[in-house]
């Protein structure tokens, strides 16, 4: 010991391990490239990509319009007990002048406790009544029909439309009309995997929900051939649109991807609602339920996305590493308990970088 008898902290040499694996340090404590001021951050970059919302339809596409004159009334439509009791009245008058005219049989007149009277033939002026009566009681019965729960008629004649009948139970419509039956209960149709494309060209397979109503039964039974087959091939093309414009998976950046179910749903339910307005279909939800890639591109897009997981675990361990390898070295530096030139600060990082390393991997 010298004269000073401050004793000093031992200085630290280079560590000297031959199993040690060799890391570019340098690699890692390497500058940062410059950022301009007026350049956005890459955090707020991330940020606004993972927000973005889906790019809308173009504006060159033009959703179909229905007639606007063809919208759902009420159609006419009355009591079932109405017509019932007109027909029953109707009946009872031919019987009567039947009765009166001795063409009943006895045996029946008998059966009602009357007198029977004697057949003495119908005379022309029987006929017109008889007539009148039995086209009443054949309009009065014939029109009788028993509407459903959930169920509309929507009414036409001769081509032309005349009303919608939603009430229920026992109804009286004219005969005259010709009735064409409706379902205008809530309903959702799953389709089977449908084919599409993601942004990159990749194929997909798509299963998805669409939960909808009949609100203009107007609309519905006469502005197309068959709502339901025309709201499944809407479904088909409006898919195609949705998820062509964004990728199926983003493996390494933070961008928005088709995973989003609830930002695709929503794009997905606002274009076929517009695209099925017009035949009177109100559109709730259509969801996609499963997106997955095509049998022939599934393998290499399942190693490509455990490839990218393995990357950012690894990104994760090392930035770890890294974050307690300088708060070891700074705390050692910043309490005095050594003091490194640039040679040794370096060896201590690579040996603090390996032994951090060794054991986070194990």
């Amino acid at each position: 010991m010298t004269g000073d008898d401050t004793p000093h902290p031992p200085r630290l040499g280079p560590s000297h391990r031959a199993a040690a694996t060799e890391i570019p340090v340098h690699l890692m404590f390497r500058e940062q490239a410059r950022v301009r001021p007026d350049a956005p951050k890459p955090a707020s970059q991330a940020k606004a990509k993972a927000n973005a919302p889906l790019p809308q339809s173009s504006a060159g596409r033009r959703v179909p319009r229905g007639d606007e004159r063809l919208r759902e009334r009420r159609g006419p439509v009355l009591p079932g007990w109405a017509g019932a009791a007109v027909g029953g009245l109707a009946l009872a008058g031919c019987a009567a002048l039947l009765w009166r005219t001795g063409a009943l049989p006895d045996t029946l007149v008998a059966a009602f406790g009357a007198t029977p009277h004697p057949y003495q033939g119908l005379r022309a002026q029987d006929y017109p009544p008889l007539a009148f009566l039995g086209i009443v009681a054949l309009l009065a019965l014939g029109g009788l029909g028993r509407g459903k729960v959930g169920h509309a008629w929507v009414l036409t004649l001769f081509g032309r439309y005349r009303g919608t009948v939603r009430r229920t139970g026992l109804v009286w419509v004219s005969p005259l009309l010709l009735r064409r039956r409706v379902d205008v209960r809530l309903r959702h149709w799953r389709s089977d995997p449908l084919p599409a494309v993601d942004s990159g060209g990749l194929a997909l397979q798509v299963v998805v929900q669409v939960v909808w109503q009949v609100r203009d039964t107007a609309r519905a039974a006469l502005a197309v051939a068959d709502h339901t087959e025309y709201l499944a091939e809407q479904v088909e093309s409006a898919m195609a649109r949705v998820l062509s414009q964004l990728p199926a998976d983003a493996f390494h950046e933070d961008a928005p991807t088709l995973r989003d179910a609830e930002a695709v749903g929503d794009a997905l339910t606002r274009m076929l609602a517009a695209e099925t307005e017009a035949v009177g279909i109100e559109v709730f939800s259509a969801q996609p339920t499963r997106i997955e890639y095509a049998p022939e591109v599934a393998a290499a897009m399942r190693r490509r996305r455990i490839a990218a997981i393995d990357a950012k675990h690894r990104d994760s361990v090392l930035t770890s590493v890294v974050d307690a390898v300088d708060d070891t070295v700074n705390r050692l530096t910043s309490r005095g308990l050594v003091e490194l030139d640039d040679y040794e600060r370096k060896a201590l990082v690579k040996d603090l970088t390996v032994a951090f390393y060794t054991g986070r991997g194990e």
